[in-house]
């Protein structure tokens, strides 16, 4: 992931091994973690029971919230692709009975959008 596509908000893969190296005390035990992004200092997770938003606040990035959202949650979800002028592919997620989306990020093109959806549809369908 490049650092201008960073800076303007996209997420790009994270290799599972190293969400696990890092994230890997906020699992439970039968708990895995499936995939992963990054946009700028802030990840998200996917798992095999949850999404896990990991935010990192302040200046040096050392004060963190983890926002943890079962998928039973999840009333609806939307993908948009990626078009020729625009670069970036976008997920949009409603928790509950929400009207706005709860969750929105934005992707790069290093990310098949279409593996986002049907691993979110996988979970949040069954």
């Amino acid at each position: 992931m490049g650092i201008f596509s960073s800076l303007m908000g996209n997420a790009g893969a994270v290799d599972n091994q190293k969400l696990q190296a890092e994230y890997g005390q906020l699992l439970f035990e039968a708990e895995t973690i499936e995939a992963g992004f990054k946009i700028f200092r802030d990840t998200f997770v996917f798992t095999n029971r949850r999404l896990i938003l990991i935010d990192k606040q302040g200046l040096t990035g050392s004060k963190t919230q983890y926002l943890s959202i079962g998928y039973k949650s999840i009333s609806r979800f939307s993908v948009e692709t990626a078009g020729t002028f625009d670069l970036d592919a976008e997920l949009k997620i409603w928790i509950s009975s929400e009207k706005e989306p709860s969750v929105s990020r934005k992707f790069n093109k290093s990310v098949n959008v279409y593996e986002v959806q049907k691993l979110l549809a996988q979970h949040v369908l069954k």
